[in-house]
């Protein structure tokens, strides 16, 4: 039988069930599979060694022939010790294998073979210790050359791989290659079926690059058509007009107790003209923690309700929807009916209500800003002429859930205007890949008079100072964060809980002061007093969880101490660090950690030493790469195989040949094979 890309990997040759069932585990099914199943690392063994070269500690290729080979029983150790001599024309050298005695029946003397591992020194002289091998043929796989190393499953060897992956290689040349050739001349790309045998058994590390090249220009730029088709889509679908009120605007503006920085104006400028348009606008607002989003928000909110259109705003937390809700109630003061939902709260202009009378109240029209939680995209509540979606941190709720509220209208012929808006600052290339779909506005500036938070790591050694500092603090009249990785004792992470922290803090470290509590799985009502009575000075310390994450805003407090680091990711460690310094007061954040490692110490000090949060947002990337980070597996994105958010050039490459084609072509109908790519590509994502 004669193979093809989609010959079942059961049906080639020397592939029984038992193979079959491994292979299965790793999603490989077919010869197509095998070739889309890249390297993950290579092991350069290319570089051909004379023995008399050989030196201990290195890493080293050699071939010779092997003049004798045997197995011997380590008695001591229970084990089989294969020892070879390999000789060259210049020299001899000793190689040994641990509990593989079967290799006695693959290699025989008088062989002649590749041997690449590592060189050691014994008191008998060099020796190879376990090295791969393989006889000399007239196409290396395992040695002699850049070797392939793949992602395995239990059971599954590298060799086994290997031999299937150079089985069906040949068949690299039948894959559809659907970028169009004056897109490859163009980039100097070269075709898919050279790419992917190169991408398995390179023949030099040129061309290992220019394969990589090839397919990531391929992954990034079905991203990149993918989030532009869905800004066309966006963009041809009708949402309602709603004029930039001036005088409104003007009076608003005016009776905030600060001015407006520069990126503030811009930035709301940008959303009214975007709100004015007959179609949806779909724009992403970042700004670094405390640089007043929620400001610029509410001006799009009341430019909506004065042209008689509802305002929705969903918080991914309770307390992140109340503080909303008492900042822009606060902020307006005017005749605005403003109505909160969370799953334990439901006010109508600060009063309490049911649940059946604040839904039939919006659906009336008798609430123009609604703001919640989740229980904002309830079947019970129905919009009656919504106009404005603003989601706060919107990496932190599904496709779904953002899908649903922006569709939830009485009205179904038009689409509401969408503003996202996130505190953690996202790197241009994930910007312009995971979020391609959105416009995005940069608040980067902070409101004026406002100080550079100090931050320090603080050693074990230098605690007890620290807590005297920390009273200092208190004595001034300010307030302090104690911020903790869990509610609970956990003896496995051996990291401080936020229950035993308080009560150590309130009994033995500072029995004169007020200290609070406040995690997730208090009741709404507890957590309302906890915050009120920090917001109201009756509590010094608030010992919390990373429910205070996002935002708190207590001007009053100058000092965030946060205990166990080392388990937040820096963007999360940013945010605890922007819930103080809201004032004018000079405001501390003090790190600890009981890790010594030195990624810890890397990424702690990049915290201290990062001028901003966009500067920071680029080191996590770094460091954690973006899944964990911006919520990306929940969003829709798919999973880079092989292209990372670190490939700016083709990032940026990609995008503009994305754009070129869409715009001249939005059907694809000139580019076949490009559609049906894209459209295999979009079943493996759920985009919003």
């Amino acid at each position: 039988m004669k193979a093809t890309l989609s010959t079942r990997i059961a049906d080639l040759p020397r592939v029984g069930p038992v193979l079959t069932k491994r292979l299965q585990k790793l999603g490989l099914e077919t010869v197509a599979d095998l070739l889309w199943h890249y390297p993950f690392r290579y092991q350069d063994f290319s570089v051909i060694s004379d023995i008399v070269a050989l030196h201990q500690h290195s890493e080293a290729t050699i071939t010779g022939q092997i003049t004798l080979i045997a197995n011997k029983r380590a008695f001591r150790r229970r084990m089989y010790v294969t020892e070879a001599i390999i000789t060259d024309d210049t020299g001899s050298i000793k190689a040994v294998w641990f509990n593989q005695p079967f290799i006695t029946k693959l290699l025989k003397q008088g062989d002649t073979a590749y041997f690449s591992g590592k060189v050691e020194m014994t008191k008998y002289g060099l020796q190879l210790v376990s090295p791969t091998y393989e006889k000399v043929k007239k196409e290396q796989s395992h040695t002699a050359r850049i070797v392939p190393v793949y992602s395995l499953t239990e059971k599954l060897t590298e060799k086994q791989i290997r031999y299937l992956i150079r089985l069906v290689l040949p068949l690299a040349k039948d894959m559809p290659d659907w970028l169009p050739e004056d897109i490859r001349t163009e980039y100097k790309l070269i075709p898919l079926g050279h790419a992917l045998r190169e991408i398995h058994y390179p023949t030099n590390k040129q061309t290992l690059v220019q394969a990589r090249t090839r397919l990531k220009f391929n992954e990034l730029l079905l991203v990149q058509l993918t989030a532009e088709s869905m800004r066309q889509h966006i963009r041809q679908r009708p949402a309602p007009a709603i004029p930039f009120d001036e005088q409104q605007t003007r009076e608003f503006v005016a009776s905030l107790p600060f001015t407006l920085t520069d990126d503030q104006r811009t930035a709301a400028w940008t959303i009214l003209k975007d709100i004015a348009e007959p179609h949806p606008m779909n724009r992403l607002l970042q700004g670094d923690v405390g640089s007043g989003k929620t400001v610029v928000a509410t001006i799009a909110m009341l430019n909506a309700i004065s042209r008689g259109y509802q305002a929705a705003l969903m918080a991914p937390t309770e307390i992140l929807a109340l503080q909303h809700y008492q900042t822009i109630t606060q902020m307006l003061r005017r005749d605005e009916r403003i109505a909160l939902i969370t799953r334990s709260q439901k006010l109508l202009n600060d009063t309490p209500v049911s649940s059946k009378v604040i839904t039939e109240a919006i659906e009336r029209h008798d609430v123009d800003i609604i703001i919640g939680t989740h229980s904002l995209i309830q079947s019970s509540v129905t919009f009656s002429s919504i106009g404005l979606v603003v989601i706060d941190e919107q990496h932190r709720f599904g496709v779904d859930q953002r899908k649903q509220l922006k569709y939830q209208a009485r009205d179904t012929t038009q689409v509401p205007h969408l503003l996202s808006m996130t505190a953690t600052p996202i790197p241009r290339s994930l910007a312009l890949t995971v979020y391609g779909d959105l416009d995005v506005s940069t608040i980067a500036e902070l409101p004026k008079g406002r100080k550079k938070i100090i931050t320090k790591i603080v050693p074990p050694e230098k605690r007890e100072a620290a807590y005297g500092f920390l009273r200092k603090e208190i004595q001034s009249g300010r307030q302090v964060f104690v911020i903790c990785p869990l509610i609970d004792e956990s003896d496995k992470l051996g990291v401080k809980a936020a229950t035993a922290e308080y009560e150590r803090l309130q009994r033995h470290i500072f029995p004169d002061l007020h200290v609070g509590l406040l995690h997730g799985k208090l009741k709404a009502a507890d957590k309302e007093t906890a915050m009120r009575d920090f917001q109201e000075k009756k509590t010094d310390i608030l010992v919390a969880t990373a429910v205070v994450e996002v935002g708190i805003d207590i001007p009053n407090a100058s000092v965030m101490m946060i205990e166990g680091a080392e388990r937040f990711g820096l963007a999360q460690l940013h945010q605890f660090r922007g819930r103080v310094g809201r004032a004018e007061h000079q405001s501390y954040c003090l790190v600890f950690t009981d890790s010594d490692s030195d990624k810890t110490l890397e990424r702690l000090t990049a915290l201290v030493e990062a001028k901003n949060g966009f500067e920071l947002a680029e080191k996590d990337l770094e460091f954690r790469g973006p899944g964990d980070l911006y919520g990306i597996r929940q969003s829709g994105f798919p999973e880079l195989k092989i292209a990372t958010l670190a490939d700016t050039q083709i990032i940026q490459h990609t995008r503009s040949v994305a754009k070129r084609i869409i715009a001249d072509d939005p059907k694809l109908k000139q580019f076949p094979q490009v559609r049906e790519r894209l459209e295999r590509f979009a079943e493996q994502i759920h985009p919003e």
